[in-house]
């Protein structure tokens, strides 16, 4: 599974966050690698250059072949909490998602 990040210009996104973003995501949805063929992490700061509570956003889109994209999306203090969120509520939506294809 890839994973490929997209950010505003107002987001300081440097390779150390994205690197423990990966591991983290990679981590959590190890088990649904034979279906997701890319991930699309959006990273964006809601209020700017204005701090504010829960002003961090990530937007997670599971691409899988042969299906529309699933995207989720969170806001938190920080964009390793958002990204944990997203991460949680992607899985659930795979989860679910992947256990109707069997039904099926």
């Amino acid at each position: 599974m890839k994973i490929q990040f997209n950010t505003e210009n107002n987001v300081g996104a440097g390779e150390d966050l994205r690197e423990k973003l990966t591991s983290m995501i990679s981590d959590k949805l190890r088990r649904f690698d034979k279906y997701v063929t890319r991930l699309e992490v959006h990273l964006s700061d809601e209020n700017s250059a204005k701090s504010g509570p829960n002003d961090k956003r990530c937007l997670i889109e599971a691409r899988m072949e042969g299906r529309q994209p699933v995207a989720v999306t969170d806001q938190a203090e920080s964009y390793i909490e958002a990204a944990a969120g997203a991460t949680g509520k992607i899985k659930a939506a795979l989860g679910s998602m992947i256990g109707r294809m069997k039904d099926q």
